[in-house]
């Protein structure tokens, strides 16, 4: 009998010059790796959905969603690979001497690719951290864009001109996050004449403790500053005030037309 198709390969395998069965072997070692690679990002999100439907009472954002499964499934790749690379070498080397050989390259890899390895640290860091997520507008080594990617290697950054910044994660020591702050700073400057000063000023502090009813993005009563401090024909008045985050804009014309129509009541007219 000629056997089953998988015996006769065997068999031939068994038959097969030693380098050329070597060859295969690592071929086939760096193939399976290859095929983890092309699942890697099916299976990190899937691992990301049990994850979520384990945390019991716990949202987890969907951006922050994404970034785990582009970090988790570039540690899946990187880890198939080194996985083959390993194999590979048993092939031609006992396993004390192995171990010597991984000890010596790794120790041998930290010190020449020192700022790769930094990296690859620092993005495995990403996953147990939430310092930014995909979709969040953030500023990174000087750069400020929009986060499109992370794995554990690098960060992209799509900047407002459109470039794409690779950022490593090694250098990612200082994070701006510009989507997840609490409020908005606003200011606006009232300029009217000296003489007028004295009934201005209550009139807009009492303005200040009703417009947070009047606008519902203001989040507390403005302040009603001088920030020149000089008292001359003409004065200056800066109203400070807090928005709700990245509401400022649009704000600040309904609130300078609130104040203008209550300077006009009060018969207090601006200077230009």
């Amino acid at each position: 009998m000629a056997g089953t198709p998988l015996d006769q390969l065997l068999a031939w395998l068994h038959g097969a010059p030693q380098w050329l069965a070597r060859l295969l072997e690592i071929a086939l070692f760096f193939f399976v790796a290859w095929v983890v690679y092309r699942l890697a990002p099916r299976l990190a999100r899937r691992g990301v959905r049990w994850r979520r439907a384990g945390a019991a009472g716990e949202r987890t954002r969907p951006e922050r969603l994404a970034t785990l499964s582009g970090l988790i499934s570039s540690a899946i790749s990187v880890l198939a690979f080194v996985a083959a690379a390993i194999l590979s070498l048993s092939l031609f080397v006992n396993n004390n001497t192995l171990i010597w050989v991984i000890g010596l390259f790794s120790a041998a890899f930290g010190l020449g690719a020192r700022n790769l390895v930094n990296d690859f640290v620092s993005g495995v860091s990403l996953i147990f951290a939430d310092d930014y997520a995909v979709g969040e507008k953030v500023e990174v080594v000087g750069i400020e864009g929009v986060v499109e990617a992370v794995n554990v290697r690098t960060t992209l950054l799509r900047a407002p001109t459109g470039e794409l910044f690779v950022v490593p994660n090694g250098d990612v020591r200082l994070i701006r996050n510009f989507s997840r702050g609490r409020f908005s700073n606003l200011t606006a400057i009232v300029r009217i004449a000296g003489a007028d000063v004295g009934r201005a000023l209550p009139l807009l502090q009492a303005l200040g403790s009703e417009a947070v009813a009047l606008l519902p993005n203001l989040l507390e009563p403005w302040q009603v500053i001088s920030e020149m401090g000089v008292i001359g024909q003409t004065t200056e008045l800066t109203l400070v005030a807090k928005a709700r985050f990245g509401a400022a804009a649009e704000m600040r014309p309904r609130l300078l037309a609130l104040v203008h129509e209550r300077l006009s009541e009060a018969e207090i007219h601006l200077v230009s």
